[in-house]
């Protein structure tokens, strides 16, 4: 979950950095990094001001700590840079390079910035470089998995740092600082061990410690396994471990310091403990709760957690800074992890697995959408139904639980789509998701969320040949083009959703989708190609006896005309949709249509009519006991009396409006109009 406060904005959550105090060695690369922050870059070598952030290097296989110097020296300097410190990860734990326009998105949003649904790449880095332009920030990224990465979203701003973390050099970014890690320095490493096994293990045989920080050539998180090994046997020497891991390497074994200490360390874990370990490899985005492990080893929740725990005490994972129980994998444990999943689990027992870790999360999600919908009696039913471990105690902790849990709940849908054989479940997945989303945080809010899940959905749809949720995926998406000002794409997807419900021969999404090219023509100015879709989509309403759905299509066309000018169409079709929603008994659209008709009589020179059907529509708008329309109507007749030549009367309505809108009166008429301009009646299509 992305934090607001941009000195903390992680994109994803993550181990705790190194608190001060805690960090061991590494002096002389810190010494370096600072140093080459100081030190002239190239451009100004040559006199010209350096075009963009200085980016510094930190390169090293995973498990040499890295990711540890890097918020290190994020730490030591971030002083510097009083706009606050960005990070990102930029790698999933399988290596996965994480997509640049979903980091550009995160960050922007810890900026507190817009990131308009659907928005490409592009336009998110280029918003994301005007945003740091002219501020003094620093970056950190972290997994890079290659220079185009880092380069599409470094900042055209030399008061920037920049700071990488990567396995290899960054080819193709000028002016970049490497500093390439080995393994720590022994004192640090010995250190290191004496924080688990305590100092008198260490003391009482030096040489011995010696010997296995040698055996795991400093690697941090080499030393991390032994240490947590050792202070599981408090009875065990030093010496013996040094000894088993030098034995090993004689045999002829897997030469990597780590892989060496896992294996020891894995081998001595109980059964169940080593299974869940394995399972874990299969979390979405490496982000574990006990609910995940639970359902992925088939075991209770509460033993998950206890097993989750003494995992982390063995250094095997990293407890994650969170309100709820949240664990990481370090990613260099991952390729292993994934190696014994495959070797010591079959094909179909890792697809079980999988999919009852992701038929829990459809049930979690069940349940957070469920809790907020109690005041139904059928959902508190079959909210009490569910098993007391998927349920929520409030919709407050439905909520909490689905933003902390949001980046593993959206990497489900991802994982879930690209199995390929889990398409029912994955379906189902997506559905939850949305309502859940949907009804704890909107559909504005969850806009991106919402576009990427509705992408993930018409793949599915299209890989399995479903016309009608083709359709639902493409009008969805539409929509959001549509909200973001992108309607020429979302006029795109309506057509092609107009097929797809003409495949599924479902009249819904057929009639939906006509509605909606219509919407987008009348949004382009095409006003007569905007009538001619909402005509066919009334004609496919009326055929199919939806009269009240009928009556809300003659206004959108009559708003088609009058935009063009044809007051005469407009006042005909307004007339009939004011005789629809009268025979339907919905008064507040009644009211509505009147009002619009109104309107346009106005438009029309219609003065004297324009009265008396204003007068009309204030009293069906007080039978809706709208107050705003009522004002709004106020307005439109005060207007209309100044066109009459009754001025008196015309500021008595406004007084009224005034009244009616319960603020001080506007300095001016313009200002009061801006104040009910929001009660003007809009003709959009409430489904579109």
């Amino acid at each position: 979950m992305t934090d607001q406060a941009v000195d903390t904005g992680d994109v994803r959550p993550s181990a705790q950095p190194a608190a001060e105090g805690r960090f061991l060695g590494r002096t002389r690369e810190l010494k370096e990094l600072r140093a080459d922050i100081e030190r002239a870059g190239l451009d100004t070598l040559s006199g010209r001001k350096a075009p963009r952030a200085r980016v510094l290097l930190i390169a090293g296989r995973p498990g040499s700590g890295r990711t540890a110097l890097a918020e290190e020296l994020v730490r030591q300097v971030a002083g510097r840079y009083p706009d606050g410190v960005l990070r990102a990860r930029l790698g999933e734990p399988d290596g996965t390079p994480v997509p640049v326009e979903r980091t550009a998105r995160e960050l922007l949003t810890a900026l507190g910035l817009p990131a308009p649904a659907g928005a490409a790449e592009d336009d998110l880095t280029a918003a994301l470089r005007t945003a740091l332009a002219d501020r003094r920030m620093l970056l950190l990224l972290d997994d890079a998995t290659g220079a185009e990465q880092v380069d599409a979203l470094l900042p055209d701003a030399p008061e920037c740092l920049l700071v990488a973390v990567s396995g290899g050099p960054l080819t193709g970014i000028a002016d970049v600082r490497p500093c390439t890690l080995g393994g720590l320095d022994t004192k640090s490493a010995l250190e290191l061990l004496t924080r688990y096994t305590g100092s008198v293990r260490i003391t009482v045989d030096p040489r011995a410690a010696e010997s296995l920080v040698e055996a795991c050539h400093g690697q941090p998180a080499a030393l991390v396994l032994a240490g947590g090994w050792l202070a599981a046997r408090p009875k065990a020497a030093v010496s013996d471990l040094a000894k088993r891991l030098n034995a090993d390497l004689e045999d002829g074994a897997d030469a990597s310091p780590l892989a060496r200490v896992f294996r020891l360390v894995y081998d001595e874990l109980p059964g169940q403990a080593a299974r869940i370990l394995r399972l874990l490899s299969l979390a979405p985005a490496g982000l574990i709760d006990p609910h995940t492990a639970s359902s992925l080893a088939g075991c209770s929740v509460p033993a998950a957690r206890a097993t989750l725990d003494d995992l982390v005490a063995l250094g095997l994972l990293r407890p994650v800074d969170s309100p709820l129980p949240q664990y990481d994998v370090p990613g260099c444990l991952h390729p292993l992890l994934r190696a014994r999943a495959e070797s010591q689990e079959r094909p179909a027992e890792l697809q079980l697995a999988r999919a009852r870790m992701l038929e829990r999360t459809v049930r979690l999600l069940q349940a957070c959408r469920a809790i907020t919908e109690t005041d139904s009696p059928q959902a508190r039913e079959k909210l009490n139904a569910m098993p007391r471990e998927v349920r929520f105690p409030t919709p407050r902790a439905a909520a909490d639980w689905l933003g902390i849990r949001r980046p593993a709940l959206l990497a489900s849908a991802r994982l879930a789509v690209a199995d390929g054989e889990l398409d029912n479940l994955a379906r189902r997945l997506l559905s939850q998701l949305v309502r859940a989303i949907v009804a704890h945080v909107g559909t504005q809010a969850a806009a991106p969320d919402l576009y990427g899940v509705h992408g993930l959905v018409l793949d599915v749809a299209e890989r399995r040949g479903l016309a009608r949720e083709k359709a639902a995926a493409l009008l969805n998406l539409g929509d959001l083009d549509a909200q973001t000002g992108r309607t020429r794409d979302a006029l795109a997807r309506y057509r092609l959703a107009l097929d797809a419900g003409r495949q599924a021969n479902d009249p819904y999404a057929t009639g939906r989708a006509m509605e909606s090219v219509g919407g987008a023509h009348l949004e382009l100015g095409d006003y007569d190609r905007a009538a001619d879709w909402f005509g066919r989509a009334l004609a496919e309403r009326l055929a199919r006896g939806e009269r009240d759905q009928a009556a809300r299509l003659y206004g959108r066309i009559a708003t088609a005309h009058t935009y063009a000018g044809r007051y005469g169409e407009g006042l005909r079709n307004w007339r009939a949709a004011v005789a629809g929603h009268r025979r339907s008994g919905d008064v507040p659209a009644h009211a509505r249509a009147l009002s619009e008709l109104a309107r346009v009589q106005e438009y029309a020179g219609r003065f004297e009519e324009s009265l008396r059907t204003c007068l009309e529509a204030v009293e069906w708008a007080r039978r809706a006991e709208d107050v705003r329309l009522q004002a709004a109507l106020q307005l439109r007749l005060a207007d209309t009396l100044e066109h009459l030549g009754d001025p008196g009367a015309a500021r008595l309505h406004r007084a009224a409006a005034e009244r009616m809108l319960g603020e001080e009166p506007p300095e001016d008429e313009a200002s009061l109009e801006e104040a009910v301009s929001a009660c003007e009646i809009r003709s959009a299509s409430d489904e579109d």
